[in-house]
């Protein structure tokens, strides 16, 4: 019996989770990197792509970073679940907005709100990353300059889409946001490669972390 309740206990036990934080860090960064090579003008033209990032936004950037969220919340991490789950559900939002066939963007065109609206969105997800920064400061430095950059993204993409046209975004403002996306991106995948040669237990790059 005692044998039997041992093996019974042995089965009950949950598997092992592998550390989804570098799959969610890879796919936050592939994403707003291109995104933001579009909005800074760097290799693709400015503003010529955006129909580029939607499958991006749709699976890699939405879809697989929930994933990991979820994942991170099986792991107890409530941090890192919050962010991979919600900026997941943030490119999922903007995949579809700008899937054609939805008539979202279209609707807002029309009613010549698109600036505006999307000012508000870009502002929500400005403050929402200055609440997951403030957090940061109990993680580590990699973190805190992940999300310190993405607050400024967001801030500068917000600025423009609220100073442009009834159509039109600011350039500057949104070119400025883009390449603020593309450092974002670059420091996400250092983190995020980070985690990665640390499970093959090949190299220690210094992410700072803090108590």
């Amino acid at each position: 019996m005692a044998q039997y309740a041992a093996e019974e206990g042995a089965q009950t036990v949950a598997p092992a989770i592998a550390n989804p934080g570098p799959l969610g860090l890879s796919a936050f960064a592939l994403t707003t990197f291109t995104l933001s090579a579009s909005n800074a003008g760097f290799i693709l033209p400015y503003g010529s792509s955006l129909t580029i990032v939607v499958g991006l936004a749709l699976f890699y950037g939405g879809i697989v970073q929930l994933v990991a969220g979820i994942q991170e919340f099986r792991r107890n991490n409530t941090f890192a679940a919050t962010a991979f789950c919600s900026y997941g559900g943030f490119w999922l939002a903007v995949g579809f907005s700008f899937l054609p066939g939805t008539g979202i963007l279209a609707s807002l065109v029309a009613s010549r709100t698109l600036t505006s609206a999307f000012a508000v969105f870009l502002l929500g997800w400005t403050v929402f990353t200055l609440l997951m920064f403030i957090a940061t400061f109990r993680i580590s430095g990699a973190l805190v300059a992940v999300f310190g950059l993405l607050f400024l993204t967001f801030l500068a993409l917000t600025i423009g889409w609220w100073t442009g046209t009834a159509l039109i975004p600011s350039q500057t403002w949104i070119q400025i946001g883009g390449w603020l996306g593309i450092v974002t991106a670059l420091v996400a995948l250092y983190a995020a490669l980070a985690g990665i040669l640390e499970s093959v237990k090949l190299v220690n790059l210094p992410t700072l972390p803090m108590s």
